[in-house]
């Protein structure tokens, strides 16, 4: 039985997106990594696992400051399950990259798990989506920002 109402989990899942808007739309990850718990544990199906809070921002940093991640800058949740008795958040969000220059929206899926420790915090988070998916949507970026430049 978790000991925080659905209530405090469903704000507190509310402001995590809002931080998780704020830090993609800058490329800032600071306060994103700040949500976690000192202790948290991240873990990501295609980078690893990343333990403690400093860990997980090291690793957002460098991982969304690189090419072609950096034009990553939308990750709007689709839907959301809370879990009250566990504590957890299972939702589905797409990882949307910057326009190319025509308009078009190129995103992919990606289903994610957290676990609520309290005062705006979670104590772990799990992403789970289809690499290869994730290579084609890029694909098809690459070409249409190719094409948008002509």
């Amino acid at each position: 039985m978790s000991q925080f109402s659905r209530a405090e989990i469903e704000s507190a899942f509310d402001h995590y997106q809002s931080v998780a808007a704020s830090a993609a739309e800058r490329n800032e990850w600071r306060a994103w990594a700040d949500l976690f718990t000192e202790d948290a544990e991240y873990v990501e199906h295609h980078f690893g696992r990343f333990h403690g809070r400093e860990a997980i921002f090291d690793w957002i940093t460098a991982t969304m400051k690189t090419p072609p991640n950096d034009e990553m800058n939308a990750f709007p949740i689709e839907w959301s399950v809370i879990d009250e008795t566990k504590g957890w958040v299972v939702c589905c969000g797409q990882n949307r990259m910057r326009d190319p220059g025509d308009g078009s929206v190129h995103q992919e899926a990606n289903w994610t798990l957290l676990k609520y420790a309290g005062n705006n915090q979670w104590s772990y988070e799990e992403d789970m989506y289809n690499p290869l998916e994730f290579g084609k949507m890029i694909e098809g970026w690459f070409a249409a920002k190719k094409a948008a430049a002509r």
